[in-house]
């Protein structure tokens, strides 16, 4: 269900553009102010990273470039962002609030609809590549212990 021109014409018309110099942290892991909005990468690269448990230093999940959309889930929900993110190069952006979100949602429904369907998709595919990643963590786990087992009986 992917937008025609025009309606990619109309919801850019909600967007605002907006440039991130090279190295800036635009987005925090954890914040919960500010979360109301998506970003929409038209130009340069943004590094993804996250903390995990027992490690001081951010690892990178990913690196995303033109065309990707960053933050829609915080457009959705609101809640705390889950990853930090750094512009790699200047960015040119647009974004899309949940204010202006709505406004769209109430004038022009067929674009909004097509557009939260695009947006669904892509976290759909998020959701599955992380379920492809834990299970192929399981299966690492479940080999090392058996491993471990071998070495180490009780």
């Amino acid at each position: 269900m992917q937008l025609d021109e025009e309606e990619a014409r109309t919801i850019v018309t909600y967007m605002a553009p907006h440039r991130i110099p090279e190295g800036q942290k635009f987005i925090k892991e954890g914040d919960t102010e500010n979360t109301d909005f998506m970003l929409l990468v038209l130009d340069g690269d943004v590094t993804v990273e996250t903390v995990v448990v027992s490690r001081n230093e951010p690892i990178t999940v990913t690196v995303l470039g033109p065309g990707s959309l960053i933050g829609e889930m915080g457009l959705i929900d609101g809640s705390p962002r889950s990853a930090s993110c750094t512009a790699m190069t200047d960015l040119r952006c647009a974004i899309l609030t949940r204010r202006d979100l709505n406004r769209l949602l109430d004038e022009e429904p067929r674009a909004a609809a097509k557009l939260m369907m695009a947006i669904s998709m892509r976290i759909a595919q998020r959701m599955r590549d992380n379920q492809a990643k834990l299970k192929l963590y399981s299966q690492l786990t479940q080999a090392m212990n058996e491993e471990i087992n071998e070495l180490m009986p009780l």
